[in-house]
């Protein structure tokens, strides 16, 4: 292996050893411990150090980096303490998750650091939107994240790069390419030759580099990263390299010929970067000796202070709080000497957004065709040329990838709104969404400061694929708010609502109520509590629990029927307000829950379980649901007809009202 110091100073030299040689001689440590069942798993990346050692050290201390599990080199690099690191490992509390997650699946803000998922690509996302925040600010920062050759089989890698060669954001894409998935070798994952051949493909440049060659990676990352500094654009860099261990240790390297294990151990990147510096005469066997000697006494004194930490005791209240980060909404009702109009639903929504984006200059909404179109709705229309392209942005067709470009904004301290084109859409970020919105909060404490808008419901004739009602969807996830407004009122409280709070909230707004429900709005900025139903109308009769269209549906019904009825308007789905459901069943005793979203699996069902646990004495009836068919939505009118609950909706009033 050759090395070239360019104009490198020996104390530069000695530093890039000392960082190199750190991960190794922690991984051999954890290897001992492993084998005594005092770490649970762990993923190798002897052989791959000088990647990460040179690529970190190559960066400003303050710019992010996005690793993955084999980047050990990062966290060392960054200074993170070892008793804190080693005590995340064996799932303590003083580790970055306070044990809820493992190895290197944490991030921490001080040392700049996302961790990443094990889903792999949806952080290159993230770096993005990190990036795009840094190029928002006109800072002259760079972002650097990781994948592995098999992870950049994954969609996430696709979306990542392509927004961001679009957008001209400056994130190096740092591929490690050691020639195996798991066990499936780079010929069966992927046919071209050489990641440098993906970049300009993106309009991006690409730079291979020997990723064994500590000195090559770090002056490539630095040249590199002076440059993006002054010239924002992505950079995809390959680095070659081979892991000498399993993919985790319990998976083994049997399916690796011995002859390619024997040609990379000849590359070694510590031994050869080691024996280099020892032939130059920088580094001296006393000196070399007594650098090993300090860095193992690090270890030790590490993994005393982590093992002298218990394991932690579950408080049931805490882990569901930290779910969220903990937010008390301001009151911010409307005053009630102010201007209220009829505007349609459509409008209030827009409005809502454009006293956001007032209110919050930190706001950033993203969406397929939002900008000088307006979106496909045009509720933000008009919106560029009052805050700017930078602000509003078109976004290529790349759902999972602008989520996780929100989730890189947060870390930043920016908010965002993500426009789902159509709710069914949704399914293509589904993955951020669940897996890194959600949890983020309650893995390392980062709040992800979210809107995804989700233009939903059926009855346009629209077909499977337009159509869709999908709450229930996310109303099963823990670290996701969920609001369904219905009617203009509530639709601009909620929106700014969700605005306001730091968490992810998923804003469902029927297509159907844009155009043909008017009503009155304050002029001026006003909130709906997240988390609070309301009465849409009382009666004494029986109780229909709903939401969004089936509010309209339940209160015309009740007219058509002369039923008394308390309607009871939930608004929010997830954290659904139970004090308010109870209230109504002791009232009436009688309850019919409402929706439009299919009846199996739908959020009706959690609710009248909860009825029966918790109000069965109340109850004068069987609980009653009503809601579309167990099918996907037809096209055809009268088919479409049929699928929703209208027609069922009167039957069941009826039979509930005689019981």
């Amino acid at each position: 292996m050759t090395f070239d110091r360019h104009d490198h100073s020996n104390e530069t030299l000695l530093h890039l050893y000392q960082h190199l040689l750190r991960p190794r001689l922690i991984e051999e440590k954890m290897l001992i411990l492993l084998r005594q069942g005092k770490v649970s798993k762990w993923f190798s990346g002897i052989g791959q150090e000088a990647i990460s050692v040179g690529s970190t050290l190559a960066l400003e201390a303050d710019e992010y980096i996005l690793p993955l599990h084999r980047n050990l080199g990062v966290f060392t690099g960054r200074e993170v303490p070892l008793g804190r690191l080693f005590a995340q490992w064996q799932g303590k509390r003083t580790g970055y998750t306070k044990g809820r997650d493992r190895s290197f699946h944490f991030g921490t803000n001080e040392h700049h650091i996302v961790g990443m998922i094990s889903h792999l690509g949806p952080q290159l996302a993230v770096a993005g939107g990190i990036a795009l925040a840094d190029l928002l600010d006109k800072k002259p920062k760079v972002t650097l994240t990781y994948s592995g050759d098999g992870g950049a089989s994954e969609g996430d890698f696709h979306e990542a790069l392509n927004v961001a060669a679009v957008w001209q954001l400056p994130v190096i894409f740092m591929i490690e390419n050691n020639g195996y998935g798991l066990s499936t070798p780079s010929n069966e994952q992927f046919r071209f030759k050489s990641f440098v051949d993906k970049g300009p493909a993106y309009g991006m440049e690409a730079v291979q580099v020997d990723g064994n060659n500590v000195l090559e990676v770090y002056t490539t990352v630095k040249r590199l990263a002076e440059d993006l500094r002054q010239n924002p654009r992505p950079v995809l860099v390959e680095a070659l390299t081979f892991r000498m261990r399993g993919h985790e240790e319990a998976s083994g390297t049997k399916y690796v010929p011995q002859s390619l294990m024997e040609e990379w151990a000849a590359k070694d990147p510590v031994e050869n970067f080691e024996k280099w510096l020892l032939d130059e005469g920088i580094l001296t066997e006393t000196a070399k000796h007594g650098i090993r000697e300090k860095i193992k006494a690090a270890i030790e004194a590490g993994l005393q202070e982590a093992d002298a930490e218990p394991m932690p005791t579950a408080d049931i209240q805490e882990e569901i709080a930290d779910m969220y980060q903990p937010f008390d909404a301001p009151a911010t009702d409307a005053p009630k000497d102010g201007t209220a109009r009829e505007i349609r639903f459509i409008d209030a929504i827009s409005e809502g957004m454009k006293q956001s984006m007032t209110r919050y200059p930190e706001l950033v909404l993203m969406g397929q065709d939002i900008a000088d179109y307006g979106g496909v709705f045009k509720i933000t229309e008009g919106f560029v040329a009052e805050f700017g392209k930078a602000r509003v942005r078109n976004t290529p067709l790349c759902e999972s990838a602008i989520v996780g470009i929100g989730l890189g904004l947060s870390i930043k301290r920016k908010k965002s709104m993500v426009e789902m084109q159509f709710a069914d859409f949704v399914t293509c970020g589904f993955n951020q969404i669940v897996n890194n919105l959600a949890k983020s909060h309650y893995r390392w404490g980062q709040n992800a400061d979210v809107v995804v808008r989700m233009p939903t419901g059926a009855g346009s004739a629209a077909g499977p694929f337009h159509s869709q009602s999908n709450e229930a969807w996310f109303t099963h996830v823990p670290g996701l708010k969920v609001v369904y407004p219905s009617n203009p009122h509530d639709a601009k409280g909620l929106l700014c609502a969700a605005f306001e709070d730091p968490n992810p909230v998923l804003y469902f707004e029927h297509k159907m109520l844009y155009r043909s429900l008017s009503g009155p709005v304050p002029e001026a900025y006003y909130t709906t509590p997240i988390g609070q139903a309301a009465l849409a109308q009382e009666g004494n009769e029986l109780s229909i629990i709903t939401y969004g269209m089936g509010v309209r549906w339940a209160l015309q019904t009740c007219q058509d029927l002369g039923v008394s009825a308390d309607i009871l308007d939930l608004r929010t789905l997830l954290p659904w307000d139970q004090e308010a459901v109870r209230k109504t069943v002791e009232k009436n005793g009688r309850v019919l829950i409402l929706h439009e979203d299919t009846l199996t699996g739908g959020i009706g069902g959690e609710i009248a379980a909860w009825i029966g646990e918790n109000c069965f004495e109340h109850l004068d009836a069987p609980v009653r649901r009503v809601a579309s068919l167990d099918t996907a939505i037809p096209f055809a009118p009268p088919l479409e007809a049929a699928f929703l609950p209208q027609q069922r909706l009167r039957e069941q009033v009826q039979a509930l009202r005689n019981y």
